[in-house]
Order: C-alpha cells, then structure tokens, then sequence
C-alpha cells in the first residue's frame, strides 16, 4: 500500500467498520460461502464477479479481493488481480484450485491459498488479508503461499 494511502478515508473505513470485500468467483456455490464467511466475520462483501468486466465495475466499492485464476471469460484472474491491486488499490488474495499457474505471485498481490479451503482456513484467510490490508500482523492459514 502506497504510503498516503494510510489517512486515507477508505483505508479508515477498512479498520474502523470493518473491510468493504470483493468475491472474484464464478462458482456460485463457492462464491456465496466466501461471501457468507466475510459477512459473519462484520465485513460487507460487496458482490460477486464471475469475469473480468463485474470485477473492474465493482472494484472501486472494494478495499479486498478474493480472485480465482479461471472465471466466465477464461483464465483472466491473474490479469484481474494485477489490476485489482496496481490500479485500485485493493489488497488481493488469490484462491485457485491451481495455485501453480501463478509461478512466484502476481505483482501487487499477497498470495495465494490452495482451494478447495474448508469454513476455518477461509475465515483465517478473510482475517489474515483484512490484517494485511489494516497494515497488522497476523498469522497466515496452513495452505497460504506469500508473494514476495
């Protein structure tokens, strides 16, 4: 996160009222769980993207996103991803069946989490990026590798 971007009000939202978070998912069983997590952990999702277009649309309503590598329009997450972060700022967790796709990590992203991810490791997931994103330490779940 750039340095003045600390004062600014979106990142104070973030840490007072909880994180504003973006599912970018296409299955819809599996979005609306991560969905269902953040809204139990006092975050706001705000909504699901199965494609690149919903994503880049949604993304300036969001603080953290969540990012499959392969979604409605092809193997697009990690171009979505780069551009979730570099140009909207959003602090972004990978979540990808096939983490290997993703070589040493995406530039400007965190890292990536194994799917499939059981209800613990996904609330540990949520915590650990909301941490990241709030400047905290935190632990990362089993499973997370971290991108330099």
């Amino acid at each position: 996160m750039a340095p003045w971007a600390w004062s600014h009000p979106a990142y104070q939202e973030c840490k007072i009222m909880g994180c504003r978070i973006l599912v970018v998912e296409d299955e819809v069983f599996v979005a609306t769980e991560i969905e269902y997590v953040v809204e139990e952990l006092g975050h706001h999702a705000v909504g699901i993207a199965a494609d690149k277009t919903t994503a880049l649309r949604l993304a300036p309503f969001a603080d953290v996103a969540f990012v499959d590598l392969n979604l409605l329009d092809g193997p697009t997450g990690p171009e979505i991803g780069r551009m979730l972060a570099e140009q909207h700022g959003l602090t972004v967790l990978f979540m990808t069946a096939n983490p290997g796709l993703l070589g040493n990590g995406v530039p400007g992203t965190i890292g990536v989490l194994p799917k499939p991810v059981g209800e613990d490791q996904l609330k540990q997931a949520v915590e650990y990026t909301v941490a990241r994103r709030q400047a905290q330490s935190a632990r990362p779940p089993r499973g997370l590798k971290i991108f330099n």
